[in-house]
């Protein structure tokens, strides 16, 4: 059975029992995404007296603490907290909506003087303002950058320089309204700028004009069979009151 999510005087069709999730999950050991010198996520069995948190090991229940570091760790949403002194800024307080439209984008980097890989804003200008759904306004950006390995679901990124946004492509984002971007990287900025964060800072247009409720969101994965075009997101962080959370994006294919 098709829902309709109704947007901007239309009213768009989706399969609410075909969802595609585009998040990363979280699991210990070494066979995971990292990037920013995270450590592994940990899972320990809590002991307490007698009683043992594994059914595993003789417990009557599993009663297990995890240890792991948002922004280091698999998919995850983060707020303008990222870049703000203020600790009551967090990312359960500004985004209080959890259904977008978006649309999903595949873009090439481009390679720099520098040796950098980069995303461009004329690449990804020319993708939206082109197609058929150019006219739809929309919410949220997903970008999928290619080639599209597969390997990006366990890549260890620390200190290997990955791609980042130009912050030109940032600007245009958030003059054009869009609140909520997602991408398959672990940042919208180089790994190492000295501080700038010059992308994240153009997209939250932080700190004079601040997109209080705007997001981003890295380190998914969209797969290559889903193909680029109009999807509504459902944006699913957990309650945490700190600037990032792990977080599962799931996409629904939106029809007229």
């Amino acid at each position: 059975m098709l829902a309709t999510y109704p947007h901007h005087g239309r009213a768009y069709s989706f399969n609410p029992a075909a969802p595609l999730d585009i998040s990363l999950p979280l699991a210990p050991g070494e066979n995971q995404v990292n990037c920013f010198w995270a450590e592994p996520v940990q899972v320990d069995v809590i002991r307490v007296g007698d009683f043992v948190g594994s059914v595993a090991l003789g417990g009557s229940t599993n009663y297990l603490r995890v240890h792991l570091t948002p922004h280091g760790n698999g998919t995850h949403t983060e707020c303008y907290g990222h870049i703000s002194p203020d600790p009551q800024v967090t990312l359960n307080r500004c985004l209080r909506r959890f259904l977008f439209v978006a649309r999903l984008v595949s873009v090439q980097p481009r390679p720099q003087a520098n040796g950098d890989e980069v995303v461009l804003l004329e690449d990804v200008r020319r993708e939206l303002e082109g197609g058929p759904d150019a006219a739809v306004p929309l919410e949220a950006l997903v970008l999928r950058t290619l080639p599209n390995h597969r390997a990006k679901r366990t890549r260890h990124y620390s200190g290997t320089n990955p791609t980042y946004l130009e912050p030109a492509l940032a600007h245009y984002l958030a003059e054009r309204h869009i609140e909520h971007l997602l991408l398959d990287l672990p940042s919208v900025d180089r790994e190492e700028d000295g501080g700038q964060l010059l992308a994240h800072h153009a997209f939250w247009q932080y700190p004079h004009a601040t997109r209080t409720h705007a997001t981003i969101t890295e380190l998914i994965f969209v797969p290559d069979e889903v193909e680029d075009g109009l999807f509504l997101l459902s944006l699913q962080p957990t309650s945490l009151e700190l600037d990032a959370s792990p977080s599962k994006p799931v996409l629904y294919a939106l029809g007229s």
